[in-house]
């Protein structure tokens, strides 16, 4: 299993390739709407190469906003997935709490393979505390309200349902499969098999049984061993055929959706919990049986045929064989993610480093759907004449996308949008160049890709970490919010940008005719080359005009964390 939050850090197409399941962590354990978190003091040299980051920089999978505005858009990151790679299955972590039945339904309408609920009692040590203590609603919750709308809709034979969050026992298990679910999910418990002592200083770096830490010292005191695992859940599994024995059953599948096996207890202990109704949690959404209680088919996969996959049949024979690829395609907004059924193909048998330079040459023509360009490898040129919808270039590792608009507009591209929002979404690599606007986060969460762009909306290069971003234009508010990587060269004839920006984690300064003009020079005319534009052209040819008109914009500088001491240790755990 390869963990996408909605869009992590190093996430490229050799990532996706060599996953048997994707999940999309809209949630983790208790924290509602954000995924895991690695505290800065944790991120390591390693951490930050393998992350695309900075080491000392904490690393916190985004709130869904980033990307995720609607269920729409969760729908179009599954289908993204589903085309980096075929063979996967998709599924989508949400919080037990109230309502999750409803965004279940969603999920599963938008073609997940499996929805994960996650209890309140979940969750990593790096979660802050008022998010352990104080988010989410037990698993059984959850997981009992999700049975019965997806039941209810009929949509319960389409998805798998996995549940976790403090399953320590076979009887949870029993529990969760007839309050409907098929998989399980053990965390703390499997990891209390290989010795974690529950310390409670997962963000503190100093795990005594070197489990959450990344200390040498600490780490080489790890007792773990797989066949401790390994009996943990023998021993499970054993106790498990023995409560479904003494249910007359032969197997677990035989009591998912089986809440009627389930009563409540007569004899409870604490007066509080004897005022609890239990009914809606053990209520049958299906009294007639008509309806499927658990997956009945393998995958959730969107019908009709991917647009990549006419691509594939026409250029699927040179591909193979080796040859140079030079086709021409007419595109429509409909036709989604174009580019990555063929990254998918080039990913599983050369990696990350893909092909020689012009192996792949595609020609497009039209109105492009939505990520288009999404998980792009060396080797591959994708050139649009026409425009784009929101996310561009998503995760690309290499290769470059080039989009100019028609003839008609191209002398006043910079005044026309032609790149939609959220473009290069954590790309790694490669090059993006448009003679044209871009909207909204453009390059959020870019860790390596360059791209020269005529504009762009609010929340430019936010949490970039690497890579180059050239904005021949105007730019929206909050440019470089949680950049702490990379460089922007922003273009500001009207001396608006420095209100613009976000003076949090970076700075600003001139170009003029220091040592950075050269680099800009030659993106700019690697920009006029590729797609023409008339104002990359202009400022070429009056370059000592232009120059002093950009600003520069990179991080400030952040010191590596220094070694906690006992002292500092114990005032953080309290």
């Amino acid at each position: 299993m390869k963990q996408i939050a909605s869009g992590r850090f190093g996430v490229t197409t050799e990532y996706l390739a060599a996953a048997q399941e994707l999940e999309i962590k809209m949630a983790q354990g208790s924290k509602p709407g954000e995924g895991g978190q690695i505290p800065g003091l944790k991120v390591t040299e390693e951490i930050a190469r393998i992350r695309r980051s900075q080491p000392g920089i904490s690393l916190i999978s985004p709130p869904p906003h980033h990307d995720i505005y609607s269920i729409e858009d969760l729908a179009q990151l599954i289908y993204d997935l589903k085309q980096g790679n075929p063979r996967a299955r998709v599924s989508v972590k949400l919080v037990s709490e109230a309502g999750v039945g409803t965004i279940a339904a969603g999920v599963a309408k938008a073609y997940a393979d499996t929805v994960h609920i996650a209890g309140c009692d979940g969750g990593t040590g790096a979660s802050p505390l008022d998010s352990i203590k104080n988010a989410g609603v037990p698993w059984e919750l959850g997981l009992a309200e999700t049975q019965q709308t997806l039941v209810a809709n009929n949509l319960r034979g389409r998805v798998r349902v996995r549940v976790d969050g403090g399953l320590k026992c076979a009887r949870d298990v029993v529990i969760a499969a007839m309050l409907g679910a098929e998989e399980f999910g053990f965390g703390s418990a499997a990891v209390v098999a290989l010795g974690c002592v529950m310390a409670r200083q997962c963000h503190l770096n100093t795990c005594p049984v070197g489990i959450a830490t990344q200390r040498p010292d600490l780490r080489a005191k790890f007792p773990g061993t797989p066949e401790r695992v390994i009996n943990f859940f023998l021993t499970i599994a054993e106790d498990v055929r023995a409560i479904l024995a003494s249910l007359g059953r032969r197997s677990l599948s035989e009591v998912v959706g089986r809440a009627d096996l389930l009563g409540v207890g007569e004899e409870v202990p604490v007066p509080r919990a004897r005022r609890l109704v239990l009914d809606a949690i053990l209520a049958d959404p299906d009294p007639a049986g008509t309806r499927a209680r658990r997956h009945v088919q393998e995958r959730n996969d969107r019908p009709g045929e991917p647009f990549d996959d006419r691509i594939l049949v026409e250029i699927g024979e040179d591909l193979a064989a080796g040859g140079a690829v030079d086709r021409t395609f007419t595109i429509r907004n409909v036709d989604r993610t174009a580019g990555a059924r063929i990254a998918s193909a080039i990913v599983r048998s050369r990696g990350d480093a893909g092909l020689p330079d012009g192996a792949i040459t595609l020609r497009f023509t039209g109105s492009a759907g939505q990520s288009f360009g999404a998980w792009c490898l060396p080797g591959t040129r994708l050139l649009l004449t026409g425009e784009a919808n929101d996310y561009v270039g998503k995760g690309m590792t290499g290769g470059e996308i080039v989009i100019t608009p028609p003839d008609a507009l191209l002398p006043a591209s910079f005044r026309h949008v032609i790149a939609g929002n959220t473009v290069l979404y954590g790309a790694t690599g490669g090059r993006l160049l448009a003679a044209g606007r871009a909207g909204e986060r453009f390059a959020v969460r870019n860790s390596g890709a360059v791209a020269v762009v005529e504009g762009v909306g609010d929340h430019g290069c936010e949490y970039m970490t690497g890579g180059v971003v050239v904005v021949l234009g105007d730019t929206g508010r909050n440019f470089g919010a949680g950049m702490t990587g990379g460089t922007a060269y922003v273009l500001d004839e009207q001396e608006t940008f420095p209100r613009r920006f976000n003076p949090a984690l970076v700075a600003i300064e001139r170009v003029g005719g220091g040592p950075d003009s050269p680099e800009l020079r030659r993106l700019v005319a690697a920009h006029a080359a590729a797609t023409g534009s008339p104002r990359a052209e202009a400022m070429l040819g009056d370059w000592d005009r232009w120059a002093p008109l950009f600003w520069k914009v990179t991080p400030r500088a952040v010191a590596a964390p220094p070694p906690t001491s006992p002292t500092t240790e114990r005032r953080l755990r309290r």
